[in-house]
C-alpha cells in the first residue's frame, strides 16, 4: 500500500509524533506505516489501526491523537443565500485600513501573500481577479481531490498553480480544468474580506486588494476521528494532521526580505489545554518566530455558549459540584477536565434519574467504562496524570447516548495536598447540541485553540456600529493567565460579496489583511526587514484604539480595537517620517 493510500484510508490512524522515523524500521512488533516529516523532530505517522504498535501509541491518546477543528463563523448556514448587494467598506474604515490604502502610504498588500487554510475558494469570482481579469491566486492545494498532482513533498490532494487557474478562467467550463471549488463558502468569505479586489465600482474592497492569495482546502477528518470525537453528521470537521501539513505547504510562498507571508486561520476547537501547548501550537510558534511571517488566528465564538466551567477546591470543602444540562436528542459528546500539579482528582457522576457511578483515579492510561442500570448512557473515562505536551492532568469524559436532563459531576481533590483549581470544557458550539451546557458556566478562558499560541495574533470580534464586544466572542485569558486575545476587530454584520457575515473568523480575516499592509511597509518597502509574527503583534498592540474607561489588557478586548492607521500615527509621534 502506498503512503497516499495510508493517509486517506480510515484503516490507518493519524498519529502526531514528536520523533523522527526512518523510511524502514525494524520493530519488535510488526508495523505497517508511513511517516511525513514536518520540522525538526515533528511529524505525522500513518499507522495501521489494527496493529499492536498503533494501540500502544493511542494509550497516550491526548498527546498523539489529532484534534478536530470546526469553522469559526456564526452564520455560515446562510452562505448559499442570495447575495446581499448592500456592499460597503465600513468595517475596514473602522479598522483604520482604508485610510492606509490611500495616500501617502498606499499600502494594499503588494508582494505580500495571504494564505488561507479553510474550505477552499471560489476562484471564478471577480473579487479574486485583477483588473485584467487574471487570477490573483498563486496556488491552491485541494486536499479533497486525488486525481491531480500533489504539491512537491506531499503525498495527497491536488495542487493548482496560477497558470492552471488562468487557463481555467479562459475556458468555457473552468471547473473542467481546475475542479476545486468552495461549496461551503466560508473560505471564500475569509479571502474576500482579507484580500478581495475592488468590485462594484468600489462599493466593496478587501483589506489588502493587491496581495497574492494562496489557499489550502482542507479535507474532512477521517470517519474514525469523527466517531471518536462524536462530531454530528454533516458538520465540517478538520483534522489537526491536515492543518499542520497545510501550514507547511504555505511556507513555499515566502521569500524572505521580498515576499512575506501572512497565514489566516478561521478554524478552532475547545479541545486542548488552553495554554497553547500541543503539536499545532508548537508548530505555529516555530513558524511565527521566522522572518517575514505573521500568523492570525480567530478567537472563536464560545463566549456565551456556556461551555466552560471553572472550579476551586480548598481544605474546607474538598469537592465541587458541576451541573451539566444535556438537551434532547443529544447522541454523545466529549468533556475535558484540566488540573495542575500537585493535585489530582476523583469524580462521582450522577445521572438525571439519580443513578451514580464513582470514578476512582487509577493513575493509569487504561480507559474505564461505566454504564447505568436504568439508562442507556455509557461513559468512557480516559486519563493522563501528566499530559505529554502541557504537563497537566487531563481527564476526558466520553458520553454516549446521554439521558436528557441535569447531570451532576462531583469533583473531589485527593491526597495530602487537597485543593487546587480546575477547568472543564465542552466542545465548540458546532460540535454540540445547543441545548447541552453548564448551568453555572464561566465565560472566561473561552478563546478556542490555537488562539493561545504566544506567537500568533489572536483576534476577538466586536460590533463596529456601537463599539460593543460581540456576545459570542471568545474571552481570555489562557489557563495559565497569558494575555489573549491580542486585539479585537470588526466581526458583526461585516459586508462581503457573499452577504453580511459575522463571527471571529471574519474579524481574523480583516486583521490578516491589515497585517499584509504592515508586511508591505515593513518588508517589501524595507522599513523593518527583520519583522516576524511577534513583531507584527506588537505593532498592532501599539496602534490599537483604547477606551479611557477600560483597563488594558482585558479579557474581552485584549489590548484594544484594531487600528492600522493608528500604528503609523504612533510612529509619527516618535518622529518617524513616511
Amino acid at each position: 500500500m502506498t503512503c497516499k493510500e495510508r493517509i486517506l484510508s480510515n484503516d490507518y490512524s493519524d498519529i502526531l509524533a514528536d520523533f523522527v522515523l526512518p523510511d524502514e524500521y525494524e520493530f519488535a512488533i510488526p508495523a505497517d506505516y508511513c511517516y511525513h516529516k514536518l520540522q525538526n523532530d515533528w511529524g505525522i505517522l500513518y499507522i495501521e489501526r489494527s496493529g499492536l504498535l498503533s494501540s500502544r501509541m493511542e494509550r497516550n491518546t491526548y498527546s498523539f491523537m489529532p484534534k478536530c477543528y470546526g469553522l469559526q463563523s456564526c452564520d455560515m448556514q446562510q452562505i448559499m443565500a442570495a447575495q446581499n448587494r448592500n456592499l460597503n467598506t465600513l468595517s475596514l474604515a473602522e479598522a483604520g485600513i482604508l485610510s492606509v490604502q490611500r495616500e501617502p502610504l498606499n499600502l494594499t498588500g503588494r508582494n505580500v501573500t495571504i494564505g488561507f487554510i479553510d474550505t477552499g475558494i471560489r476562484y471564478q469570482e471577480p473579487v479574486f481577479r485583477d483588473l485584467a481579469g487574471r487570477s490573483r491566486i498563486v496556488g491552491i492545494w485541494d486536499q479533497t481531490i486525488q486525481t491531480g498532482t500533489p504539491p512537491e513533498g506531499f503525498e495527497y490532494g491536488s495542487e493548482y498553480t496560477n497558470e492552471m487557474i488562468n487557463e481555467a478562467l479562459a475556458s468555457d467550463n473552468p471547473l473542467s480544468v481546475v475542479p476545486s471549488t468552495d461549496a461551503n463558502g466560508h473560505g471564500s468569505v475569509m479571502a474576500s474580506v482579507a484580500a478581495g479586489s475592488s468590485i462594484e465600482n468600489g462599493r466593496f474592497i478587501g483589506a489588502a486588494p493587491d496581495c497574492r492569495i494562496a489557499v489550502v482546502k482542507l479535507k474532512e477528518a477521517k470517519p474514525y476521528l469523527r466517531e471518536y470525537y462524536k462530531i454530528p453528521p454533516g458538520v465540517p470537521c478538520y483534522s489537526e494532521a491536515d492543518i499542520l501539513q497545510a501550514i507547511q505547504y504555505l511556507q513555499k510562498f515566502v521569500n524572505i526580505l521580498t515576499t512575506p507571508l501572512v497565514i489566516c486561520l478561521g478554524i478552532g476547537t475547545s479541545f486542548g489545554d488552553h495554554t497553547g501547548a500541543g503539536m499545532l501550537g508548537n508548530y505555529i510558534n516555530y513558524i511565527s518566530m521566522k522572518r517575514s511571517r505573521a500568523f492570525v488566528v480567530a478567537g472563536g465564538n464560545e463566549g456565551n455558549a456556556a461551555h466552560h466551567f471553572y472550579g476551586e477546591i480548598n481544605d474546607r470543602q474538598r469537592y465541587r459540584d458541576v451541573e451539566l444540562r444535556v438537551g434532547p436528542n443529544e447522541k454523545g459528546f466529549i468533556m475535558d477536565f484540566w488540573g495542575d500539579a500537585p493535585y489530582f482528582y476523583n469524580a462521582t457522576i450522577r445521572s438525571p434519574g439519580g443513578e451514580s457511578v464513582r470514578w476512582n483515579n487509577p493513575r493509569s492510561f487504561v480507559p474505564q467504562e461505566f454504564t447505568f442500570v436504568y439508562e442507556k448512557t455509557r461513559i468512557v473515562i480516559e486519563y493522563q496524570l501528566i499530559e505529554t505536551m502541557s504537563g497537566a492532568e487531563v481527564i476526558r469524559f466520553r458520553f454516549t447516548e446521554p439521558t436528557e436532563g441535569v447531570w451532576n459531576i462531583r469533583i473531589y481533590s485527593e491526597g495530602n495536598t487537597a485543593g487546587g483549581r480546575f477547568d472543564i470544557w465542552l466542545p465548540i458550539t458546532e460540535f454540540l447540541s445547543s441545548d447541552t451546557y453548564f448551568l453555572e458556566p464561566n465565560p472566561q478562558t473561552t478563546i478556542t485553540e490555537p488562539g493561545y499560541v504566544h506567537g500568533a495574533v489572536t483576534v476577538a470580534n466586536y460590533q463596529f456600529t456601537n463599539n460593543s464586544i460581540a456576545a459570542s466572542s471568545g474571552r481570555g485569558f489562557s489557563r495559565d493567565d497569558y494575555v489573549v486575545p491580542d486585539i479585537a476587530a470588526p466581526g458583526v454584520n461585516v459586508s462581503t460579496p457573499f452577504g453580511e457575515r459575522s463571527g471571529s473568523s471574519v474579524a481574523a480575516a480583516i486583521t490578516a489583511g491589515g497585517c499584509a499592509q504592515l508586511m508591505e511597509w515593513a518588508v517589501v518597502q524595507q522599513n523593518d526587514i527583520l519583522v516576524n509574527s511577534v513583531n507584527i503583534k506588537n505593532y498592532l498592540i501599539r496602534g490599537a484604539e483604547r477606551e479611557a474607561y477600560l483597563d488594558y489588557p482585558n479579557r474581552e478586548w485584549g489590548y484594544g480595537r484594531l487600528d492600522i492607521s493608528g500604528i503609523f500615527e504612533f510612529m509619527a509621534g516618535l518622529g518617524q517620517n513616511f
